[in-house]
């Protein structure tokens, strides 16, 4: 009697214990569920520095890493393509040497990412 009384004890410990995990589990990622596009606004604040400081290499980068952060964000999808899609744009005029075209694409994808930037 003893043993099944430990045994009783001891599944519902593990229970108990396996529940809790799972919540804080389930807390977790309902946190990480929406995506902000703060990243990819900074590296586009970040490329038309570069892009006034005539400088064709860094801002390469940072519209690189913009490109790469907004396939991450969540919200809706028609603006997030049409963003993404503006600064695509923007890297091949920046691979032109079009530096009023890159940066008037880049102010478009900065709008555009404003508009679904949570308050």
């Amino acid at each position: 009697m003893t043993i099944n009384k430990k045994t009783v004890l001891m599944f519902l410990l593990a229970f108990a214990l396996g529940s809790v995990g799972i919540t804080a589990h389930a807390k977790d990622t309902a946190k990480g569920s929406f995506h902000s596009p703060n990243e990819a606004i900074m590296h586009l604040e970040k490329a038309k520095v570069e892009i006034m400081h005539n400088d064709f290499v860094p801002p390469s980068e940072h519209l690189k890493a913009a490109r790469a952060e907004s396939e991450k964000i969540t919200g809706d999808p028609k603006i997030i393509n049409k963003a993404t899609a503006t600064i695509i744009q923007a890297q091949i005029k920046v691979k032109q040497g079009d530096k009023q075209g890159a940066t008037e694409e880049m102010n478009k994808a900065l709008k555009l990412y404003e508009s679904i930037r949570p308050k």
